[in-house]
């Protein structure tokens, strides 16, 4: 799955030298070998990553034990490599999180395609060191360095949580950066909740983004059984923070699609993702529709909200037999089917 180098990767490949003179602290956007690759050349890096599919692969191979949470752990590091996440505010929440790590004169390293937003680097990186150097451009990825002359402040995860409202919900949503739904209700959730109806027994929030569904749910049907899965470190403690500002409780725990979920539901119900990186990414949704059948009771009911130009009901009537709108707006369909 990520055994072939990305183009940033393949650019960094030229750097070795460069990377592998002392263990680095990487994080960001991963997406293939590059890890392991840096430990067959140099010292082994410090991997952090908020994505918990890539922290169970990465975890597979024991030249290099991953850290999955919402910071890294706590502990000096010798330098920093941040692989350019597709939001800036992601960004800038993990040199937050990863800086005060280092000491004055640490190499701080970023890499990214020209087009996501590495180019930001000098402007990223000015408030910790004074000069900012482009050392590396092929593929259509550059690397920029730079020394760490300005300590960072302590991370405090508090600092980087927002709150919104929905008043029609009564909820307060907390957020992180590069978490979906991060700073309002978008209009698929919203036309999903409006159709999802009275729901009772074990409900599984697929995909859980900030929490909006779930906490939703839980306020119109407080007798149920809610679990919140998602593969997104930060999208899980936004949605543990939405639970706790609202006085709900909830079961919030990774999950790479459906594979840490225990038993069977009387409902998954999701706004899928189809983004990952700075590429459309579909599979896991695709692998959601192919396999929810099999974790639902009898009777049990999928319910999801997709691009209405997505060609989901035909992978959901090829596991289910069939596939029902309930509603339409234009942009966005809302589909059910029963187990």
């Amino acid at each position: 799955m990520y055994e072939a180098l990305t183009s940033v990767s393949d650019m960094l490949s030229r750097n070795l030298d460069t990377l592998c003179r002392q263990p680095l602290l990487v994080c960001g956007l991963l997406e293939d070998k590059l890890p392991l690759m840096l430990a067959e050349h140099g010292p082994a890096p410090r991997v952090f990553t908020t994505d918990y599919r890539y922290f169970q692969w990465l975890g597979s191979h024991t030249e290099i034990t991953p850290e999955f949470g919402q910071a890294p752990a706590e502990q000096a590091a010798q330098g920093l490599l941040l692989l350019m996440p597709k939001a800036k505010a992601e960004a800038e929440y993990l040199l937050a999180a990863c800086l005060p790590l280092l000491s004055t004169g640490a190499p701080v390293f970023i890499a990214g395609d020209n087009k996501g937003g590495v180019k930001s680097a000098p402007r990223l990186l000015a408030p910790f060191c004074t000069h900012v150097t482009k050392v590396d451009s092929a593929r259509r990825a550059s690397l920029y360095q730079a020394e760490l002359t300005q300590p960072a402040s302590p991370f405090k995860l508090s600092d980087w949580t927002q709150e919104y409202r929905l008043e029609q919900e009564k909820l307060t949503v907390c957020t992180l950066p590069g978490v979906f739904s991060a700073g309002h209700l978008d209009a698929g959730t919203r036309l999903l909740l409006e159709h999802a109806g009275p729901l009772s027994g074990r409900v599984l929030d697929f995909g859980c983004g900030a929490g909006v569904i779930g906490a939703s749910l839980l306020k119109r049907n407080p007798a149920i059984a809610l679990e919140q899965i998602d593969i997104n470190a930060l999208a899980l403690e936004a949605s543990q923070q939405t639970l706790l500002r609202n006085g709900l409780q909830a079961s919030v725990y990774p999950s790479d699609g459906l594979s840490e979920t225990e038993g069977r539901f009387d409902c998954i119900i999701s706004n899928p993702p189809f983004h990952a990186g700075l590429k459309t990414f579909y599979s896991t949704t695709e692998t959601l529709l192919k396999q929810a059948r099999h974790y639902l009771k009898t009777g049990g009911s999928l319910l999801l909200v997709a691009n209405a130009f997505l060609p989901y009901p035909e992978l959901i009537e090829q596991s289910f037999g069939h596939c029902e709108t309930l509603a339409a707006n234009g942009r966005f369909k809302i589909y059910r089917a029963r187990a």
